[in-house]
């Protein structure tokens, strides 16, 4: 099914850009950019005009071929990406959004809910939340209180003011699928039935009883909902692995700057296959040390399959080592977004005291850190070590405690 969501996603993409451009499409101007066979694209653009994606500008007349149009040229979905990251019986969950407006809908509405998510908030166009698999232990870690973790979807009251909009209601695996249960009415509904299915990451949606033919969603005894209906619904994301990779120590006194080349590092691994990129922050370390300027370190957080993590290290390492200007440069990489006590300790530590390279390995083994480089590993664990804190702790240096 992922692959199906996606090359619609593809195509249909790919007929409003020739839309725009020309004014229509051919069955043969997709086929010659996607290399389909040509009885594929006809049977997809056949497909998408049933669904009143695409319609027929000109029928066929002679050797002159029909000619299609997309429907609309203008967005067609807020919704830019959503995905799922695991970290044993945790899920954090990313949803980009293309609008301002409706990522603080959904952050405050959501918040209201309740229900599933233990803790959220949002980061620009990122709405980032956090909520225990079904049957998990949801105590303590990134992501803030968890008093309601474990509320059932019943609790999820949905509706008008005062009540909630949309709330997700139940999180669970499936295989290596992660399934979001959300129960919603009126716009946030229609976002779930017509809009996250184009969402870069979504794998499929499943609706509450059936679809209209229009593509609308049904309540529970199954019919067509109205505006005020509560729709319920689930949205298959793959349950991906969590990455933070910190980096310290590639600048010298001739050029260069950490930050940058975390930067540089972060667009580098999200155009492989199976990655998609998250963030990138700077924290600053102990003020006090020689440095070339500031002593600050850098760490980026990426979500990647499963089969391509280990290949992500070896190639971010290597990224680190060649980009580098200095001989003592540094990295580390933690799978998972849950921060031990201990580890975050050692980064507010690095801001007291002196840190010898050498106490490294037994931190790295303990915490099961991939380390490489020279004494640059130390800033690069202590980045780290603060993955999940607020930007006012990342850049003070005198914060010593979360």
């Amino acid at each position: 099914m992922a692959g199906v969501i996606e090359k619609r996603r593809e195509l249909l993409d790919l007929m409003r850009e020739c839309t725009l451009k020309n004014g229509f499409f051919t069955v043969h101007d997709i086929e010659c950019v996607t290399k389909l066979p040509r009885s594929t694209v006809q049977d997809w653009v056949n497909r998408l005009a049933d669904e009143k994606c695409v319609l027929v500008k000109e029928e066929k007349r002679g050797r002159n071929p029909a000619k299609y149009m997309a429907r609309s040229v203008m967005l067609q979905s807020s919704c830019k990406r959503i995905f799922t990251t695991v970290d044993k019986d945790r899920v954090a969950i990313y949803h980009e959004c293309r609008s301002a407006g409706c990522a603080a809908f959904c952050t405050y509405h959501h918040s209201l809910a309740k229900g599933a998510v233990f803790g959220g908030h949002r980061e620009g166009m990122f709405l980032i939340e956090y909520a225990a698999l079904k049957g998990g232990i949801s105590s303590g870690g990134k992501g803030g209180d968890d008093a309601n973790a474990n509320e059932s979807p019943d609790a999820v009251k949905i509706g008008s003011f005062p009540l909630s909009a949309v709330g997700i209601s139940d999180v669970r695996r499936e295989g290596d699928m992660i399934v979001q249960q959300i129960r919603c009415f009126g716009g946030p509904a229609y976002s779930l039935t017509e809009m996250m299915k184009t969402a870069e990451g979504v794998c499929d949606i499943r609706i509450r009883g059936a679809k209209s033919r229009d593509g609308a969603g049904v309540t529970a005894d199954g019919k067509k909902a109205s505006g005020r209906d509560i729709i319920t619904g689930e949205i298959l994301t793959r349950a991906m692995k969590h990455l933070i990779i910190g980096i310290d120590d590639t600048d010298s006194e001739e050029g260069g700057a950490t930050f940058a080349l975390a930067l540089g590092l972060l667009q580098y691994l999200g155009k492989m296959n199976g990655v998609i990129p998250i963030s990138h922050r700077v924290v600053m370390l102990n003020p006090a040390l020689e440095c070339t300027a500031g002593n600050s370190c850098s760490f980026i957080e990426l979500a990647v399959l499963p089969e391509v993590a280990d290949e992500v290290k070896e190639l971010a390492a290597r990224f680190v080592e060649d980009e580098s200007l200095s001989d003592n440069w540094g990295i580390a990489v933690k799978e998972g977004f849950v921060i031990s006590e201990p580890l975050r300790g050692f980064g507010f530590s690095v801001r007291e005291r002196v840190i010898a390279e050498s106490e490294i390995p037994d931190i790295a083994a303990k915490e099961n850190l991939f380390i490489r480089g020279g004494k640059g590993v130390v800033g690069a664990v202590a980045a780290v070590s603060f993955c999940g804190l607020a930007t006012r702790i990342l850049l003070c240096p005198a914060a010593t405690s979360p």
